[in-house]
């Protein structure tokens, strides 16, 4: 009599994957992380060529627009991860209250109950701080536009003054009120679904107050010390927020993020490896090991771009997951990751390029580099699909259904059986 075959869980299906062993399938992801997400309008479109139910697409991060995936489109698509968030996560706006909205093409969505704008003589709109139009202008979507620009992300500091990290704490600690959000949220989901949970408290981490990337880089060359200052006020932050949030969640979240910044460009990395190890790679160690050694959790990273030559040291620091395998960058093809980093580290990203294959691609070329992605970095685990960072606007939808049916069919394993 033949042997009863295992039926998987999700959460066990992903967990084997990221232990570098071969589950039943290639898990699956898609708005598990708010860098895995699909832009609010494709979301639209994708649910209703699918005859899924009607329904306004909530947005769940309003600087990207991207919308929260629904249980039936993670059912339709086999995705395996849900996401445990902080209750905001730009411009002080809190996701309570939702409210219906329009976007300028007329796509009807849902936005945060403060989420208020104003038009200016462009036709811009401008997002005020905490959605109070007594406070500062935090945000601007251009006329005719899908995306909200930071505007304290590109401010500029052109003489590089230090700012002070006073706040720093006060603004980026996790608070009661998002830490008993967070727990709730991840009790309802461990009721009511076997899905992975990831934990999302990167963005508290701390963001670049020192001005624009380009002010940033300046001053890890001319300001060393201040840089060095910044990142250990910082790192001191994201340990605290660690313990913080395993006596809020414990093991009912399996990975947690714990930064999201770019290290990477199109063609190399930001500025030197020897600077990355000495500013930076001191801190995550000892944050990769406080998880490792306190918690039940995998860690998981996010940097876009080539970063060839930091990925061996944050592996050799004990990172779990990389996002979201920029392939198109310099250096960064499937087959070297694989070969060199893979029997370690686990890709969570990768599985199409949105830069060109999945936007501008037909149905069959799509499925071509997911099988290609699949073979390569499916074999042995240490693969979670999705498309490299979030779905954009304007995708075909066709493509995008292209993509995830393969990953499902093509993802099951052996990878060689067909």
């Amino acid at each position: 009599m033949n042997a009863e075959k295992k039926i998987w869980t999700s959460r066990e299906r992903v967990m084997v994957a990221l232990n570098h062993e071969e589950p039943d399938r290639v898990p699956i992801d898609l708005g598990g992380t708010i860098m895995s997400g699909i832009n609010v309008v494709t979301l639209h479109l994708l649910r209703n060529h699918l005859g899924l139910p009607e329904k306004r697409v909530k947005v769940s991060e309003l600087s990207q627009m991207i919308g929260e995936v629904e249980m039936d489109l993670v059912e339709r698509l086999h995705v395996d991860v849900l996401p445990v968030e902080p209750l905001e996560f730009f411009f002080g706006i809190k996701h309570e209250n939702y409210k219906p909205w329009k976007l300028f093409d007329g796509t009807p969505i849902m936005v945060p109950g403060t989420f208020n704008i104003e038009e200016d003589e462009q036709g811009n709109w401008l997002l005020h701080d905490e959605g109070d139009p007594h406070k500062p202008i935090a945000a601007k979507m251009p006329k005719n536009g899908y995306y909200f620009d930071d505007l304290e992300l590109i401010k500029s500091n052109p003489d590089l003054k230090r700012p002070s990290l006073d706040t720093l704490r006060e603004d980026t600690l996790l608070n009661d009120e998002e830490l008993k959000y967070m727990q709730r949220r991840t009790e309802m989901l461990r009721e009511t679904t076997e899905k992975a949970l990831v934990g999302g408290i990167w963005l508290h981490s701390g963001l670049a107050i020192i001005g624009s990337i380009p002010d940033y880089l300046e001053m890890l060359i001319l300001e060393r010390e201040f840089v060095k200052e910044f990142l250990h006020k910082k790192h001191e932050i994201i340990m605290e927020n660690l313990g913080l949030f395993w006596d809020a969640v414990g093991e009912n979240v399996d990975i947690v993020s714990l930064d999201g910044n770019d290290y990477g460009s199109q063609t190399s990395e930001l500025f030197s490896p020897e600077i990355y190890d000495e500013l930076y790679m001191p801190y995550y160690r000892e944050q990769f090991d406080w998880v490792h050694e306190n918690t039940s959790w995998k860690t998981i990273m996010h940097s876009c771009g080539s970063i060839t030559k930091i990925l061996p040291l944050l592996v050799d620091a004990g990172l779990d997951i990389i996002n979201p395998v920029q392939t198109s960058a310099q250096g960064m093809q499937p087959e070297w990751l694989k070969g060199q980093l893979g029997d370690r580290l686990t890709f969570w990203g990768g599985g199409v390029d949105t830069q060109k294959t999945l936007p501008f691609g037909t149905p069959e070329t799509v499925r071509k580099e997911v099988e290609d992605r699949i073979r390569i970095f499916g074999k042995n685990g240490g693969f979670v699909f999705c498309p490299v960072h979030n779905i954009q606007y304007g995708t075909p939808v066709e493509n995008i259904i292209a993509a995830y049916d393969t990953a499902y069919e093509s993802g099951k394993y052996p990878l060689d059986a067909g």
